[in-house]
């Protein structure tokens, strides 16, 4: 482990580069790719960086690219944003709104959209990587920069892992990412501890006996089975989980059936669960199992409920001493004012997987992506929660101020450890 090195003072984008990230990030908007085929996007990041002197590796884990840039001795530091966009149909009305589509990973036909922010997060890391290039007389050692897939899934970081990640690249100190969100632009959230939720997704294949719709007696319905074990699936949280604890579950598909005078003889169910303690997990994951167990066998069904996980989330947990050592670079470059400790979110990441594999510290924040006069009119009126948030069809952030904010904050981060380079003053 390499001793602290002084913080490293890095500029801000320029205007000329600020220009040029925000043609990049419209381009990579209007064009977003579905987890784990993030083709396009990760082409761009390559070039980027081998444009950026950076070694490369694509292909990482599918899609995912890294880049290498050595300086001399010093730390490694660990800088990584996620790429894929979701199966939504976007509603900004932005004049770069994406109207692509494409095949999910189910097989179905869908619209595409950045709305979650990952675009913002590429162009993020980009801006970082070339002003880290443009100034290796101001750090020494090694920058990481990991352009990763199918964050949204919960596979690109364990396919990464899984393509030997560990044993190819550099053992980095420190893992750091950020995220935008709906907090107003130019503002910057975090806590040390547990940032945010475990998150499981589960597919659930209820069984039935189809008939004609007006014969019912002869079926055993799974449309009146389903219905009756989502609703019994809200008693899961309010029923059986403690209100000092919280947990969330959501069913977000429920499929069955193509005509209206026919009974099927299957439905299916998609579920996300939220929770942040192991033990609340467990828990909830066997009501489910036990509610729609219990709901077939009341309903007759011919056969047990079959169930696939669809994806798997650990706890997203900042080291404490990474955070701090973190934040007090951020408040250096931002003042105190423009940083806030938050509360816990019940949104779900797969970047602590890194952190696991190499066993070093994560470090996770956020930044603001709400123009700020529009985000203090909800606040004064009591509406921040009619803003649009994260895999809403209407989010996307302002451009201005949150692009050079996230290149500042995570410049200023990885500054906190590559420190200044050998032989000059601080």
């Amino acid at each position: 482990m390499t001793a602290d090195l002084p913080t490293a003072t890095l500029p801000d984008p320029s205007a000329t580069l600020l220009a040029e990230l925000e043609g990049i990030y419209r381009d990579i908007h209007a064009n977003p790719e579905l987890s784990m085929q993030e083709h396009r996007t990760s082409g761009l990041a390559a070039s980027w960086l081998r444009t950026c002197g950076y070694e490369v590796t694509e292909g990482v884990g599918g899609t995912g690219v890294v880049g290498l840039l050595r300086n001399g001795d010093g730390p490694t530091v660990l800088l990584r944003a996620d790429m894929d966009a979701l199966p939504i149909k976007e509603s900004t009305g932005l004049p770069y709104a994406s109207d692509r589509s494409g095949t999910d990973r189910f097989g179905q036909a869908t619209a595409i959209a950045h709305s979650c922010g990952h675009d913002m997060h590429v162009t993020w890391l980009m801006g970082a990587t070339r002003i880290l290039a443009d100034n290796r007389d101001r750090w020494g050692g090694t920058v990481m920069a990991v352009f990763q897939p199918g964050e949204e899934t919960g596979q690109g970081a364990r396919a990464m892992i899984e393509d030997g990640m560990v044993r190819r690249f550099p053992r980095p100190d420190v893992t750091l990412a950020q995220h935008v969100m709906p907090l107003s632009a130019g503002q910057i959230g975090w806590r040390s501890g547990t940032m945010l939720s475990a998150g499981d997704s589960l597919e659930v294949t209820l069984f039935g006996r189809g008939a004609h719709g007006s014969m019912p007696q002869k079926s055993v319905d799974p449309v009146v089975m389903a219905a009756s074990a989502v609703m019994r699936l809200q008693t899961v949280v309010s029923r059986e989980v403690a209100m000092t604890d919280s947990a969330v579950v959501t069913v977000g598909t429920l499929q069955a059936g193509m005509n209206e005078n026919v009974i099927p003889d299957r439905a299916l169910l998609r579920l996300n669960v939220r929770t942040f303690k192991d033990a609340v997990r467990a828990r909830v994951l066997a009501a489910i199992r036990r509610i729609l167990e219990a709901e077939a066998a009341a309903s007759g069904a011919p056969r047990p409920p079959e169930f696939s996980v669809l994806s798997e989330f650990p706890l997203t947990r900042n080291d404490d001493a990474a955070m701090g050592k973190a934040v007090a670079a951020l408040e250096r470059r931002f003042g105190a004012a423009r940083l806030t400790e938050i509360s816990p979110a019940t949104a779900s990441e797969d970047f602590g997987l890194f952190g696991a594999a190499w066993n070093v510290p994560v470090v996770f924040w956020v930044i603001g992506g709400i123009d700020p006069q529009s985000y203090a009119n909800a606040e004064k009126a009591n509406k921040l929660d009619e803003l649009p948030a994260n895999h809403a069809p209407d989010f996307a952030p302002v451009i201005h101020p949150t692009l050079e904010t996230g290149i500042a904050a995570m410049l200023a981060a990885a500054g906190a450890w590559i420190g200044q380079a050998p032989g000059r003053a601080s």
